[in-house]
């Protein structure tokens, strides 16, 4: 199987690694920004045509047999993937940066698969360019530039990527009260996509985790919060 493409070519020492998911509709320039780190390199995955959750899980399959030792980080349906990583290659992983996880095993109700519908229903009745056009006047507008910019970039395999998302089965409660390495959590106190609840039993549900909140507009700001708060995270975790 060909090696999965990255954003950012992997380190040459053998240490440490962050892998960087991004979340659903994004690609690998977000959470590299996301996941940007001054210590530990990072490499950020970009969805290919071998299927979402396919590529994630071999670029961190291939991080770990390169000799490097895995923290699985991601962005909703990104950090979804990571802990599911984690939970199967314990051995691998030194820890989850889990940021805005959208939601805990059956997707069927959570907001943020509901959106992914509602935008795959709209890319068909209307095309990309008018969904687009439609989701900026209702998004804040540093979100609906990244938007733009990635659906764009994805737009191959973004209906495919929306589709895949929409049907995937996280980590239940019960799974996550078998993690054996550290969960560090990032999550907003203000975006209905990603309810804080959610983090909050990703966090109560694991024998060793730590969650921090941002706001909206931190996020805007400067989306390496994420990164920093997770990261910050799993320090004190770890320490």
């Amino acid at each position: 199987m060909p090696r999965t493409p990255v954003s950012k070519s992997p380190p040459a020492n053998r240490d440490l690694v962050i892998v960087a998911l991004p979340g659903t509709g994004s690609d690998g320039y977000f959470a590299g920004r996301a996941f940007a780190d001054e210590t530990i390199p990072v490499i950020a995955v970009d969805p290919t045509e071998n299927g979402l959750i396919s590529t994630y899980l071999q670029a961190l399959d291939d991080t770990a047999a390169d000799g490097h030792q895995v923290l699985a980080a991601g962005v909703s349906i990104g950090a979804c993937v990571a802990l599911r990583w984690a939970l199967d290659n314990p051995t691998r992983c030194s820890g989850v940066l889990a940021a805005l996880p959208p939601w805990l095993g059956d997707p069927a109700t959570a907001p943020a698969a509901h959106s992914a519908r509602l935008t795959l229903d709209q890319l068909a009745r209307t095309g990309l360019e008018a969904t687009i056009e439609q989701m900026t006047a209702g998004t804040p507008p540093w979100l609906a530039t990244e938007l733009a910019r990635s659906w764009r970039a994805t737009a191959p395999v973004l209906d495919a990527m929306l589709t895949e998302a929409a049907g995937y089965h996280a980590p239940t409660a019960g799974d996550i009260a078998e993690l054996s390495v550290p969960l560090s959590i990032t999550a907003t106190i203000d975006d209905p996509v990603h309810p804080f609840e959610v983090a909050q039993t990703w966090h109560d549900a694991a024998p060793n985790a730590l969650l921090q909140t941002i706001t909206l507009d931190d996020l805007g700001a400067d989306p390496s919060v994420l990164g920093r708060r997770c990261l910050d995270g799993w320090r004190r975790l770890t320490r």
